[in-house]
């Protein structure tokens, strides 16, 4: 079998790439190549063709490379809409997938972007918009990522094509942006439930249209995909579910389960399991026993349930325990099968819920070069650019700390795992849990873990925090128990947009009775802080943190100090305005201060380090000491700034002159963009400090040269 490449040079930046706050692009050399061929028991694909066909093995063709160095693509160039899939031949559909995975794989490495579950959907997309009639029938999609194949072929291939920062591909905070995204998929878990709705509503109305829900394996570990599910098959309207299982098994431990098998024999029992005439020969049988009676129904189901278990794979007869009619397993790269599967299945009109089981596969990586050359990139701060996250020191202080403390573990929940969190899962396999997409459940878990005299470090990114916050209060902060909530991706995040970013945690934290909420300002007093939080045990505590890389000029230390709670510090000292920054945005109040002292302006920065308990003596001693005081964080309205308002006003501050602003994140939502343009976009870069300073101080001119 032949192997399908082809090479590019386009802008990537360091490891952390665009979500980077200090490491700027870089032009690099890439390489994108496919494997030269999947298995799926005993058929063989190559990855230049889109799909399976019933033949044992067949070769794909190379696309044209036009002058300009970019692969032909002759079939999507027609596709404007999905209606024009519609008189497309098999072979010119599975030419269309090859030329949409060939255009996605070269966009999304470009862009940076998680590709690696399109490139996986390719043939179920076309396939679902051949047979469906979008938008008249309602697709919905449970990941973001599952869409640029969408996408493409519904008339948005231009936005997809714009793959710089700027664009936002995801279209997923924005209701209605296209009639065919009837809505966003955002943190994903919601296309069931939404559907669900559509379809009762569909019902009511007395319509016709076909509602498709897409899920896939990472969603499945989420409580409301079941709860969705119940409900479906109790109001039993008609609606098709779509399992995209790219990890070949509903196991929940993929490592010790057999992969699900793909062979002539499983399609063709799910072609009969999908057929009207199989399907209404079971509802007869049905109707039947039910008037036979004697218990012959019950025994029939039984025998039903029995004998679709032993040929389904393991954890098949869930989804009919739920009232969902299940089919599969089907061969996600087999245009022609999928086709037919899907064909029958919305033949008829009253099936109630209906769960189509699809195996793909996302082994067809982009594989991408980095530029080892080490940057300077940091104006504060001169050395060797250490290309490390957050992530990193917060993971080598969490083990530094697992090593004196047999007591401490650690608990991840959210979509994806970063790679840093490795070392520790490595390093002690038996006290780390990674429970995926079940956030509620890691909170009330790691409740139990402190209740059993363990030191649980709950880690879940910000904006995945927030679909815990009932355990969060009442399984933790109400009974004041002792779980160490480590909130990642806090903040802006570049490239994921709104849909990731990490706004309101300092809010919804900060306003909780028990909490000890902080944020260290570099990697350091993160350091510090793990320390601090691994020596609390008697209410609950959290500390936030940024995605993106970091510069530092040393080492980092192996342990840290606890921090005094409730103590801020003060970094520079001047008598004109003071900056009081909480996490993160420390380092741009120094970057104001740099600039604000070349125009003459002696800046005090100080770090809170702590928004509950906030440090109110260092509070007191800005007010006596400066006639302005600044608050900058990167949050929400309500968070860091709303505390120290609290104080300055029932302190008297307010009343006794102290001139205060807040600059927080904006009351929007911000769009995907580079992390630099997003912060000034927010107003939170260190020269719109600056120039907020500026303005305090009656130098309106010299605010407005600042920003120009």
């Amino acid at each position: 079998m032949g192997t399908a490449s082809f090479d590019h040079h386009f802008g990537i930046s360091a490891r952390v790439s665009e979500i980077s706050r200090n490491l700027s692009p870089k032009l690099d050399f890439s390489s994108v190549k496919f494997p030269s061929r999947v298995e799926y028991c005993g058929l063989y694909l190559s990855p230049s063709s889109a799909v399976c066909s019933t033949s044992k093995e067949w070769r794909g063709q190379a696309n044209a490379v036009d002058e300009s160095g970019e692969v032909g693509t002759p079939i999507l160039d027609t596709i404007e809409s999905p209606k024009h899939l519609k008189n497309l031949s098999s072979k010119e559909l599975k030419q269309l997938a090859v030329e949409m995975r060939s255009e996605l794989s070269t966009v999304m490495s470009k862009s940076k972007k998680a590709f690696k579950a399109s490139l996986a959907v390719v043939e179920l997309t076309v396939a679902i918009h051949y047979v469906f009639r979008s938008p008249v029938d309602k697709i919905l999609w449970d990941v973001e990522e599952h869409t640029y194949p969408h996408k493409l072929i519904t008339g948005r291939r231009s936005l997809v094509k714009m793959h710089r920062q700027t664009t936002d591909l995801s279209d997923s905070t924005r209701r209605s942006v296209s009639i065919y995204d009837p809505i966003g998929a955002g943190h994903g878990c919601n296309s069931i439930s939404a559907g669900l709705g559509m379809a009762v509503a569909r019902d009511i109305k007395g319509q016709r249209d076909r509602v498709v829900a897409v899920i896939s394996n990472e969603t499945t570990m989420a409580g409301q995909v079941y709860e969705a599910m119940g409900n479906a098959g109790y109001l039993d309207s008609n609606m098709i579910v779509i399992l995209n299982d790219s990890r070949n098994s509903l196991h929940p431990k993929l490592e010790e389960a057999p992969e699900t098998p793909i062979n002539p024999l499983s399609t063709t029992l799910s072609k009969i399991q999908s057929s009207i005439f199989f399907r209404r020969f079971r509802e007869l049988a049905k109707v039947l026993t039910k008037r036979i009676g004697r218990g012959m129904h019950e025994w029939a189901a039984k025998v039903d349930e029995y004998a679709r278990g032993l040929l389904g794979p393991p954890g098949s007869t869930l989804f009919e325990e739920l009232g969902l009619y299940y089919i599969g397993p089907v061969d996600g790269h087999n245009i022609e099968d999928l086709i037919c599967v899907l064909k029958e299945v919305s033949s008829l009109d009253s099936s109630g819920p209906v769960l189509v089981h699809v195996i793909t596969r996302e082994d067809q990586v982009v594989e991408v070069e980095r530029d080892q050359t080490p940057e300077v990139s940091n104006p504060l701060q001169e050395g060797i650019v250490d290309r490390r996250t957050l992530t990193d020191f917060f993971v080598e202080a969490l083990v530094s700390e697992a090593e004196r403390d047999d007591t401490v573990v650690a608990v991840h929940a959210g979509m994806g795992m970063e790679a840093s969190l490795e070392l520790f899962k490595n390093s002690f396999p038996d006290r780390f849990f990674d429970v995926g997409m079940a956030e509620q459940h890691a909170v009330t878990f790691s409740a139990g873990l402190s209740c059993g005299g363990l030191k649980p470090f709950c880690i879940i990114p910000s904006t995945f925090l927030q679909r815990a916050y009932d355990q969060v209060v009442h399984d933790v902060d109400r009974q004041k128990i002792p779980v160490r909530f480590v909130i990642s991706s806090a903040g802006l995040v570049g490239s994921n947009g709104p849909t990731q970013c990490g706004a309101f945690d300092i809010t919804f934290m900060s306003c909780l009775p028990n909490m000890v909420v902080m944020a260290p300002s570099d990697e350091v007093e993160l350091v510090h802080m793990v320390a601090t939080a691994a020596q609390i045990d008697d209410r609950p505590v959290c500390f936030r943190y940024p995605r993106g890389a970091v510069s530092r000029i040393s080492n980092a230390l192996r342990y840290g100090v606890p921090i005094e709670l409730g103590k801020g510090r003060v970094l520079v000292e001047g008598k004109d305005i003071a900056l009081l920054g909480y996490g993160s945005m420390v380092q741009n109040c120094l970057r104001a201060q740099s600039l604000l002292s070349k125009l003459g302006v002696e800046v005090t920065v100080a770090d809170a380090r702590f928004c509950k308990p906030l440090d109110i003596k260092l509070v007191r001693e800005l007010c006596k000491n400066h006639s302005f005081l600044i608050t900058i964080e990167e949050g929400s309205i309500g968070g860091f700034g709303s505390h120290v308002a609290q104080f300055l006003s029932l302190d008297g501050q307010l009343d006794a002159g102290i001139k205060w602003r807040p600059i927080t994140l904006p009351d929007a939502y911000i769009e995907r963009a580079s992390p630099q343009v997003q912060l000034a976009q927010a107003g939170l870069s260190g020269n719109h400090i600056a120039a907020t300073a500026l303005s305090l101080l009656g130098r309106t001119l010299d605010a407005l040269l600042l920003m120009c």
